[in-house]
């Protein structure tokens, strides 16, 4: 009998057979946060957003209104990753919404990037945590097989990690986004750069030299020079 506490992914013949290629049931869902979802799982975008919108991996599925996917260009040349949903992202079922939202625009139109192009907008964890608090480890861990096939689909040459629970759920780096914002990580065959999170810049709004607002800048602009310099080099 199957284990009560999952359904498996995969079906495998008897062991003394020859070992076929895993097939996939994309209508059986995961109900235990460590059944791994290996690469290749989901074909499309959609196909995974079904899991995630019955999702019980973790706790937070049991409190959510929606799972938060994503949007923006499903072939963008850039993702950004944010933590976990809030309550208008809960209620929308879009990421970054409201004021960080529209201030995350506005950096991006600063240097002619756009959700309808170049970007695409996620989230480490897609349910929301109870007030707004931060993903435990186990939950982040429980969510990141869909945030890698995630990646795996979009196929983003720039990663953009906004905030300190973003660069820990991918990059497993504990340091302060202070220390490590603006500098290039590699990350399967990638280059991820941590950043500000928006509503961290609606908390400091100086925009002296030296601020989180000015650091930004400096960063977005970076992005920009660097999205441009790999656009040339593949002719």
């Amino acid at each position: 009998m199957s284990d009560p506490k999952q359904l498996n992914l995969f079906d495998f013949s008897d062991a003394s057979e020859p070992t076929p290629e895993p097939s996939v049931d994309r209508d059986w869902i995961p109900l235990d946060g460590k059944v791994p979802i290996p690469p290749g799982t989901y074909e499309t975008i959609e196909q995974m957003a079904n899991h995630c919108h019955r999702c019980q991996r973790c706790e937070l599925g049991g409190n959510r209104t929606h799972a938060v996917i994503g949007r923006g260009n499903l072939h963008a040349a850039i993702a950004i990753v944010g933590e976990a949903p809030g309550q208008r992202e809960d209620e929308t079922g879009l990421p970054f919404v409201g004021k960080s939202g529209e201030l995350l625009e506005k950096i991006l139109a600063s240097v002619n990037l756009s959700t309808d192009r170049e970007v695409y907008i996620c989230n480490v964890n897609k349910c929301r945590p109870p007030g707004n608090r931060t993903p435990t480890s186990d939950e982040i861990a429980a969510c990141k097989p869909y945030l890698l096939e995630q990646l795996r689909l979009i196929n983003p040459k720039i990663i953009l990690l906004t905030g300190a629970t973003a660069v820990k759920g991918l990059l497993g780096d504990k340091r302060g986004i202070t220390k490590i914002r603006g500098q290039w990580f590699p990350w399967e065959g990638r280059l991820c750069m941590p950043i500000f999170h928006p509503a961290y810049l609606l908390r400091n709004p100086s925009r002296e030299k030296g601020s989180p607002k000015w650091l930004m800048w400096q960063d977005i602009q970076a992005v920009r020079a660097k999205l441009d310099e790999l656009s040339i080099a593949e002719g």
